[in-house]
């Protein structure tokens, strides 16, 4: 049996081959179409029970088995599985942009939403069958055949252009390697990391130490080599990747340009004026201008406190280490020292204290007071040996979601962090015993951190440590969600710039001595962290801010206004826009060679197009939600019970604006962000 169509329980990952893709994908396309069909010609008025149920069904089993293909597809690329994947993906794109066209369908839901049944329905029921009318206008229901036509092209063109985009960064980064001989140019840094270059080097036959430009060796490179042309040097190609300055092949230049014309296309089609406000249509943001102005707003409140950083940077790198110009590449060089000298401790000390094997069950703990939940270690089918299972289970024993965990950066994996979905939580329909069991969730949570070296656990950086509280924070958002209905439980149907809440929400707890005394343990040693170096980690929280909140506005105007103000191909390049968003916000100017939006997967190849100011948007709501327990103690159960509950356990049942208030009690308020990121004035 093909392993893709089996739907008993969790993915077959041992038994996935490249060769099982197409057949389970075109059988299950044949079968939906066939379902399709059938509904349409069924006279009978559609109700929840005859109509949505069993199309729910067919559009569950057809992502369960793409699900998996996608993932691995991210995290053990390579070249058999990659290329079935760039095949299958357009059947996938063409017929979810079929569903989206289809106006008989589109009426079925208006029969249904103006029958009597409509009002008996659930508060997540009627909320699905609104958002498919909304789906079904910005699909393209209501267009003419020829633009139908057409927009089914665009569709499928830009998840193939997606799709390139990833690859071609992947391809760049992988492709580059430096190996360095003469280990006295490589002083400053840390022992870990050039224990992991040496190992590097050696898997690869090759003398010496071995960098590449994935984050666990290109970070420290940038943070700790006194060697500034080896900085340099890694700088440049980092910032160069898929650009006119490497391969053909892989210039993503060319696709940039289509991707933004072909979505200001689609905008066009369905009667927007540009894809900024069809973006929006499904977001708690009113227009591009509303989050063009809370940008600036925030620019300006927080450039000042950017200017000083700056300039203290700068004075710093002149005075003690004699760089009189400071370049891109001596900032996180400088901001290390300069932290080091200020706060007296070094991230490369502070990591020594979060190995994995005392972060995990400290953040497990956390999770389980707050929530009153048991986090276990399970087993499962994996696709990699450093994959751990565990399962989730209430204070009765009942099991209540499971998840993944993959933590480690490797050459087949693609870059960042990430969380998406396995299984969904809902209700399923009353078997012949008449049991009606609750499918349970179950999610993928994917880092990019270094391995464990020498015979050690793996040691993470503070901000390593905050990057995992986030995504088990989505994780959450998942898998404790008590909705029964596919299409509102977990994080569907939630609000874009809402998604982020509960990520963001998660780390501060990483700033609270209470949950990380409890999450630390030198490696060598065994000591828990020391009071002393938290204080000084606290003192240090939020050094620089003002150039990283600046930073996340450059790149959210950029993201806005490239998708709203813009056009592409015409007399302004992608380029010249970012210079001239630099030129309002920014006090940090990379070199003219650099070119960021070339590897800006986010609003490229992920979900955040003119949407990448949902970062910010939704720090407003968690900063917020989080002064709750501040207010009444970290770790209060009462309020953990609230906000899993309020928010959690809602989903997409409701808008996330009355989950807010529920929770807080009140509308949000920017205080709470500007509190936390240092950003008030004090007099």
């Amino acid at each position: 049996m093909n392993p893709l169509l089996d739907f008993s329980g969790l993915p077959r990952f041992s038994e996935i081959k490249p060769e099982h893709v197409a057949p389970a994908i075109e059988h299950l396309l044949a079968e939906n179409r066939a379902l399709i069909a059938r509904l349409l010609s069924d006279n009978a008025p559609p109700t929840w029970q005859n109509f949505i149920v069993p199309m729910e069904n067919a559009n569950e089993r057809l992502s369960r088995a793409w699900g998996p293909v996608g993932h691995l597809n991210a995290v053990m690329n390579g070249p058999e599985l990659r290329e079935v994947y760039n095949a299958t993906l357009p059947k996938i794109t063409q017929y979810y942009a079929e569903l989206g066209q289809n106006l008989a369908l589109f009426e079925k839901f208006k029969v249904l939403r103006n029958s009597p049944e409509f009002g008996g329905l659930s508060a997540a029921r009627k909320k699905i069958i609104e958002n498919e009318l909304r789906d079904f206008r910005l699909g393209g229901a209501e267009l003419p055949e020829d633009k139908k036509a057409r927009y089914l092209e665009i569709q499928e063109r830009m998840a193939e252009l997606s799709s390139r985009f990833s690859d071609n960064i992947l391809d760049a980064t992988n492709d580059y390697t430096l190996v360095i001989g003469d280990k006295n140019e490589l002083s400053g840094l840390p022992e870990d990391v050039l224990q992991a270059a040496l190992e590097a080097a050696q898997a690869a036959n090759r003398p010496g130490w071995l960098f590449t430009l994935k984050a666990p060796s290109y970070m420290p490179v940038m943070q700790y080599a006194d060697n500034r042309a080896l900085r340099e040097k890694m700088y440049r190609a980092y910032g160069t990747r898929a650009s006119e300055f490497g391969k053909p092949d892989w210039d993503n230049t060319a696709l940039m340009d289509e991707i933004i014309g072909l979505r200001g296309e689609e905008a066009s089609l369905l009667g927007f004026a540009n894809f900024g406000e069809l973006s929006l249509a499904t977001k708690m943001a009113d227009s591009p201008q509303q989050v063009a102005e809370f940008m600036r707003e925030l620019a300006q409140r927080a450039r000042p406190f950017a200017e000083k950083d700056l300039d203290e940077l700068r004075g710093f790198a002149r005075a003690e280490l004699g760089l009189h110009e400071l370049q891109s590449w001596d900032i996180g060089y400088a901001s290390e020292k300069l932290r080091e000298q200020r706060y007296a401790f070094s991230e490369q000390e502070v990591k020594q204290y979060f190995p994995e094997d005392a972060v995990l069950p400290g953040m497990f703990k956390l999770v389980e007071t707050l929530y009153g939940l048991q986090i276990k270690p399970s087993v499962a089918p994996l696709w990699h040996d450093d994959v751990h299972f565990f399962d989730i289970r209430d204070i009765r024993g009942q099991l209540v979601g499971q998840f993944y965990l993959d933590m480690y950066a490797r050459s087949s994996k693609r870059g960042g962090a990430w969380m998406d979905d396995v299984i969904t939580r809902r209700r399923l329909a009353p078997d012949a015993l008449k049991n009606r069991a609750i499918q349970t969730p179950v999610a993928y949570l994917n880092c990019n951190f270094s391995p464990p070296v020498g015979g050690k656990p793996a040691v993470f950086t503070h901000d390593e440590v905050i990057t995992l509280f986030h995504e088990f924070g989505h994780g959450l958002h998942h898998l404790l969600t008590e909705v029964e209905d596919l299409a509102v439980s977990g994080i569907n149907g939630v609000e874009w710039d809402a998604v982020e809440l509960p990520s963001q929400f998660m780390e501060n707890f990483c700033w609270e001595w209470d949950v990380l005394r409890g999450m630390t343990r030198q490696v060598d040693s065994g000591e828990a962290l020391p009071r002393a170096l938290f204080d000084k980690m606290l003192a240090a929280k939020n050094f620089q801010s003002g150039l990283q909140t600046l930073r996340q506005i450059e790149f959210s105007l950029f993201d806005m206004l490239m998708h709203s103000n813009f056009e592409a191909g015409g007399a302004k390049s992608i380029l010249q826009l970012l210079d001239e968003v630099r030129a309002e916000v920014a006090v940090l100017i990379p070199p003219a060679f650099h070119r960021f939006p070339h590897s800006f997967s986010h609003i490229f190849a992920g979900g955040y197009a003119a949407g990448y100011y949902s970062y910010k948007w939704a720090e407003v709501l968690s900063a917020d939600a989080y002064s709750l327990f501040e207010e009444n103690g970290v770790l209060n159960p009462d309020v953990g019970a609230r906000f899993r509950s309020e928010i959690l356990a809602m989903g997409g049942s409701r808008g996330a604006m009355d989950s807010f208030s529920a929770f807080r009690g009140r509308k949000p308020s920017i205080d709470a962000l500007l509190r936390h990121n240092g950003l008030l004035e004090t007099h």
